[in-house]
């Protein structure tokens, strides 16, 4: 026992490593790749302490290699739900009594952990299950993953501090509990910190978690289990589903116990569990927290004050676009061009694009990888038929291979309209739509954006002027949670910038940010009096 005010270590950002020709750390993680493309690991389902083989048995292949097989996972069901749930609430009274300090080493010695032995193990795992770059792993898996675990110690005991005021002869105290019954996190494929996060941030406040990551990353959510295990979470905190969402979902969430969903994925998906908690609501101990980053349709603004920036645009609408095949939450995917301006951007930016080199992400020279599996390859496919028709122009790429990996080229379209659906849809592919609007209206183009697509993610503007910077921002201040001014779109910091959106793209509570994890905690308020009053008379009820 500690007798003290504890102060949590002050957060910095873990700096992000280059990787280059030579140095130690591309030499470790190229043996970490080596590693673990030939370990083929077996993942059990991880219930309490125990390791599940149930016998449902699926292969995981990298997507820029299909034929190679990195392991295997025991797929859970309904009946593995059910224990799952079962151990987190029996692992829940010790876990949510353990003293603040106790439980923040835990999430510290993992981000130190991460920042060493498990840093080339989880980037490999990222890169070779996810198909990233060594650069968009690093980003990921080691860097935000860090940040993720030492900012939420920080924020969390910056909650803790907030307490109220005490009048004279009393003392007022917030209680900040966990929630009721267990929270279920739901985690996407294309962020390894996310996955991470998604369980860490409502463990931290003291409440278990029931872990169902998607299936094409079931590797890198393996190597997370790993890392909180040597870290010393205790058995049952945080309990691993690797299985199909109806079966595993269809339990959590109409379980009486259910405290809260953390959700990242696709808009329908969350507006299908949003619907049947709904119509379960009856049955739960409390009313479920819901909190779900879901889709995007991205934007870049250009404004005619901006011509002297072409290459910027053209670099972030290529970053923004391209980078880990467009499968960002936040990837651009649309760009508002003035005419005046067209011709000088294509003249760059079709180049850059035409140039990027795709392939195996083991090989370092490549900008990009597959996408992530065949149904992503089926549905892009789709949009490039659409692209190749009326209304629309291909001006780079345009073209798909599925013979060795799951190969999209990244495609620049040309709409008729900021209605058409390229403009509108979210693809989660490198596709990025153009269209140009007259340069004398701005205003107008503006409101088009907002009003086209109903998500409201990320978003950015390319101006000079600052008056035209100020309107933008006024007239898509709705239009997206993260504004970017004179960069991409992506590559939200956390402790920089809390990520998340509203409308059709989440309920906006900010991961990276206290108030994130506010919706994982459920305050008390405590008042004691020291000197009670013993009389009912008030002194108004005196006689004249």
């Amino acid at each position: 026992m500690v007798n003290a005010n504890l102060r949590v270590p002050q957060p910095l950002n873990e700096p992000v490593k280059a990787y280059a020709p030579g140095s130690p750390e591309r030499a470790e993680l190229k043996a970490a790749l080596a590693r673990l493309g030939g370990e083929r690991p077996e993942i059990p389902v991880r219930i309490g302490s125990a390791e599940l083989r149930t016998g449902r048995v699926e292969t995981i292949r990298a997507p820029h290699r299909h034929a190679q097989v990195l392991g295997t996972f025991h797929e859970a069901g309904a009946d593995e739900a059910r224990q799952a749930i079962d151990a987190a609430l029996a692992a829940k009274p010790a876990w949510s009594a353990m003293p603040f300090g106790d439980r923040t080493a835990i999430f510290l010695r993992a981000a130190e952990l991460l920042t060493t032995k498990y840093r080339p193990l989880l980037n490999a795992a990222t890169m070779l299950g996810q198909s990233k770059t060594a650069h968009q792993a690093e980003i990921d898996a080691a860097c935000e993953a860090i940040d993720f675990l030492r900012f939420n110690v920080h924020f969390a005991q910056t909650l803790l501090d907030q307490q109220p005021l005490s009048a004279p002869g009393m003392w007022n105290q917030t209680d900040y509990r966990p929630l009721d019954g267990f929270v279920f996190a739901v985690t996407p494929f294309n962020f390894t910190a996310i996955a991470l996060n998604l369980c860490a941030a409502p463990a931290l406040m003291g409440n278990v978690v029931v872990f169902k990551p998607a299936q094409s990353a079931v590797l890198s959510a393996h190597w997370i289990m790993q890392l909180l295990r040597e870290a010393g979470l205790p058995d049952g905190v945080i309990t691993m589903l690797p299985g199909p969402g109806p079966a595993i979902g269809g339990v959590a969430l109409t379980h009486p116990d259910l405290g809260g969903l953390h959700f990242t994925g696709s808009t329908n998906t969350f507006n299908h569990m949003w619907r049947t908690v709904g119509e379960n609501v009856s049955r739960y101990r409390q009313y479920p927290r819901l909190v779900g980053e879901t889709g995007g349709k991205d934007f870049i603004f250009v404004h005619p004050s901006a011509a002297g920036d072409l290459d910027a645009v053209a670099t972030a609408i290529v970053r923004g676009g391209f980078e880990f095949q467009g499968q960002k939450c936040s990837a651009c995917s649309r760009v508002f061009v003035p005419r005046s301006l067209w011709r000088g951007l294509l003249d760059r930016l079709v180049p850059m694009t035409e140039a990027l080199r795709m392939g195996d992400v083991a090989d370092f020279r490549n900008f990009m990888g597959a996408v992530i599996d065949e149904r992503s390859f089926a549905n892009v496919s789709k949009y490039l038929e659409l692209a190749r028709g009326p209304d629309a122009t291909v001006l780079a790429g345009g073209t798909a291979d599925r013979g060795e990996g799951w190969f999209v080229r990244p495609t620049l379209v040309e709409c008729s309209t900021p209605r058409h659906q390229l403009m509108v849809e979210e693809i989660f592919a490198p596709i990025v739509s153009l269209v140009t609007y007259p340069d004398d209206e701005y205003l107008p183009a503006l409101r088009a954006c907002d009003a086209a697509s109903p998500y409201a993610l990320t978003g950015a503007v390319f101006a000079r002027d600052r008056r035209a910077i100020a309107t933008a921002s006024h007239e898509l201040r709705h239009a997206a949670g993260n504004f970017y001014v004179n960069d991409k779109p992506t590559g939200a910091v956390v402790g920089q910038q809390p990520f998340g959106g509203s409308r059709a793209s989440g309920t906006n509570d900010k991961a990276g940010s206290l108030l994130n994890l506010l919706r994982w905690t459920s305050p008390r308020t405590i008042k004691e009096t020291f000197a009670p009053p013993t009389t009912v008379e008030y002194p108004f009820m005196g006689a004249e």
